[in-house]
């Protein structure tokens, strides 16, 4: 029962008294929390009001979601099981309570996802003359292009592997397809268990011809007799091992952090299986031995109707199918930045004045990574420093970098080798960086690097001076495509001057300091907690009090708490929360002006604005942090204040937009999320395209 259940709608004044703040039922289940914003992405993909093959894409979404959540949160709770099953988190939940309630709804969701497909979009896609066949019911002529294929470019990638005496069972990673088979010698009658992994790099739905597809796994089966020849195949089915990613660090600082991480990835890919999920029939005596090897018992198998990994519906979902998909958009070029008689006239523009870009609406290319470039190249240009967290293998603005570097600037990245699932990558840069004589420092496990900042030094005829980017996203211009990210390009000295310290701080371990930019684990939740408890003063004086807060998560107890207070306390308390939200908003006496808004849709949701009334003289933040215990004291972060008008302005109006959709807005309400489906006027995403370029 929800606490607006229990109090039966009495009025505050009856109910205050009642709640203490420190109740672990006032806050929300982290994990549980968590697959209620992925059941909001599946309601995306079972929405008829969203185009078909953006249904297909968010069911893709919806799968490759719960595969990270199985790597990184399922596989704690395991680990946690193994040592305090018994122990609470702050919701007040048992770890072993958790792990049956996420396991129940995971497999719930998985399920929801195959049901979705086989029954609904599968069928639709075939409407609209796009089929996923089986290869029973394929003609002859066209079994023999697919044995044609299947030989060229399929069997020569494929290594069987049979399990007998003297071949033990293989080791199979985490989240790949795989072919679990009978086969059985002619000469003996003898039956072996074989494993034959389904390759990654081969598309996942093979073409039969422009309109019909089959699955890769029943390509390899029905051609199982070239990998086992002089053997008969009895059965075979489709099994995934999903493993945990959350290993633990080292627990102590390296010699050598690259090594170390590198040593990780390598214990990461022998990490524990937490689930099994299985598709067709397989025999007790291999199921039990299955178990056995993985070291999972039989509440860990998941049997599912098929077909399994369905984040490879996307290669569907890019289907080149005009009006079954969203309309392709170009990134706009802001005005300060097009237009330009020369390209370091860039410098000027910022000089005159705070520069904001919101993406994917105002191109990250023609702007951040324009910015890295011209700064590269610029003769004037003596230093430029610079954060990588997550990129891409590709990324245009490191090869930047490298290139300034080979012209003689100083150049100083810090690179976070240890940004979960993106390690390797980061590795590969870091050693392009150090080759190519860039100045490279790396993290710590104590405080990942996440904040978003650049800063360039520039030699001018009045002086040195410096421009600087702060951001709330990565400096990956793939993902700058579809999630939405603010930045501020600056030449303030008082931003500059704290992103020296902080450089300083990466680099050298000076002090982490800062007079005007908000950083963590120094200032960042002490200013953040002022600025809420000043709302509260104002509240309390009779004043208007508001906070606007947009953010990926709030799953801090202690900033939850606070809200809780503010809201009791008279200030009104407006959320835009894509994921995790330990808050129960609408709560007499508790919540009552707390609202609670999530935005699905077409992008990401991922920047971070942080709003304080402040009596009427608003302040504005932009920047990397969440409210989330490990971005407050976990992790070096940077939020910036907007100072502008105008930029503020645009802050206020992008949130305006956020709170107030009823296309892809969804809200909290206690513990329930809900909105209306009948909507059809143009959501967040659609307003903000219309609406670009803002600046």
């Amino acid at each position: 029962m929800s606490l607006l259940e229990e109090t039966g709608g009495a009025s505050p004044a009856d109910v205050l008294p009642a709640l203490d703040l420190s109740t672990p039922e006032l806050y929300q289940n982290r994990e549980l929390s968590w697959l209620d914003f992925n059941q909001r992405v599946l309601e995306e993909a079972k929405d008829p009001r969203v185009r078909l093959l953006e249904r297909i894409r968010f069911a893709a979404i919806t799968s490759s979601n719960l595969d990270e959540f199985y790597a990184k949160r399922v596989g704690w709770l395991h680990r946690q099981m193994r040592v305090q099953p018994q122990a609470t988190t702050i919701d007040g939940a048992t770890i072993a309570s958790q792990a049956q309630l996420v396991r129940e709804r995971c497999v719930a969701m998985r399920r929801e996802v195959e049901r979705l497909w086989t029954g609904e979009l599968a069928p639709a896609l075939a409407r609209e003359g796009i089929e996923v066949v089986s290869c029973d019911s394929l003609e002859p002529i066209a079994l023999d292009r697919l044995r044609d294929y299947f030989t060229s470019s399929i069997y020569p990638i494929l290594t069987p592997l049979i399990v007998d005496p003297a071949h033990p069972f293989p080791f199979i990673s985490s989240e790949t397809l795989s072919l679990a088979l009978t086969v059985r010698q002619s000469h003996s009658g003898e039956e072996r268990f074989a494993r034959v992994k389904v390759p990654q790099n081969r598309p996942r739905f093979v073409a039969v011809d422009e309109r019909r597809f089959v699955r890769l796994e029943e390509l390899i089966a029905i051609n199982a007799g070239l990998l086992f020849p002089g053997m008969e195949l009895v059965r075979w089915s489709s099994i995934r091992v999903l493993r945990t990613a959350d290993i633990g660090s080292p627990g102590e600082d390296a010699e050598d952090l690259l090594e170390l991480v590198e040593a990780e990835l390598r214990r990461r890919r022998l990490a524990e299986a937490v689930a099994l999920e299985l598709v067709g029939d397989v025999p007790a005596a291999q199921l039990e031995m299955l178990l056995h090897e993985l070291g999972i018992s039989e509440s860990d198998v998941d049997l599912l109707s098929g077909p399994l990994r369905l984040t490879d519906l996307s290669q569907l979902a890019d289907l080149p199918l005009p009006g079954l998909a969203e309309e392709p958009f170009t990134p706009a070029v802001p005005g300060p930045f097009s237009g330009l008689p020369s390209e370091e006239a860039v410098f000027s523009v910022i000089r005159d004045g705070d520069v904001m870009v919101h993406h994917p609406y105002e191109s990250f290319d023609q702007t951040v990574s324009r910015f890295i470039d011209i700064a590269s190249e610029d003769p004037n240009v003596l230093a430029i420093k610079h954060t990588m967290y997550r990129t891409s293998p590709d990324s245009p603005i490191l090869e930047s970098l490298i290139d300034a570097a080979g012209r003689g600037k100083q150049v100083a990245v810090l690179v976070e080798l240890t940004a979960r699932f993106d390690e390797a990558t980061n590795i590969d840069w870091a050693r392009k960086l150090e080759n190519a004589g860039v100045h490279v420092a790396y993290g710590t496990f104590r405080l990942k690097t996440h904040c978003k900042i650049s800063l360039i030094v520039r030699e001018e005829p009045d002086g040195v001076r410096m421009y600087a980017h702060v951001g709330t996203g990565n400096y990956n211009s793939r993902t700058a495509r579809v999630y939405t990210d603010l930045g501020l390009f600056t030449a303030a000295p008082s931003i500059c001057g704290d992103l020296v310290r902080i450089f300083n701080h990466l680099t050298g371990s000076a002090r982490l300091e800062s007079r005007e930019l908000l950083v963590a684990p120094a200032n960042l939740r002490d200013e953040l907690e002022w600025r809420v408890r000043r709302e509260i003063d104002h509240a309390k004086a009779g004043r208007k009090a508001l906070l606007r807060f947009k953010m990926n998560a709030l799953e801090d107890q202690d900033f939850t708490r606070l809200l809780y207070e503010a809201s009791q306390a008279g200030v009104r308390v407006e959320l835009v929360i894509r994921g995790i939200c330990r808050i129960r908003p609408g709560v007499p006496g508790l919540s009552d002006n707390i609202v609670v808004r999530s935005v699905i849709g077409r992008f990401l949701e991922h920047s971070r604005i942080y709003m304080f009334g402040n009596g009427g003289d608003s302040e504005y933040y932009i920047g990397s942090a969440d409210l989330m215990k490990r971005n407050l004291d976990e992790r070096i972060e940077v939020l910036t204040p907007i100072r502008s008008p105008a930029l503020q302005d645009q802050l206020s109006h992008t949130l305006d937009v956020l709170l107030s959709d009823e296309r892809q807005g969804w809200e909290l309400r206690d513990t329930t999320w809900s909105r209306d489906a009948s909507v059809e006027e143009p959501g967040t995403h659609a307003i903000l395209l219309a609406e670009a370029p803002f600046s």
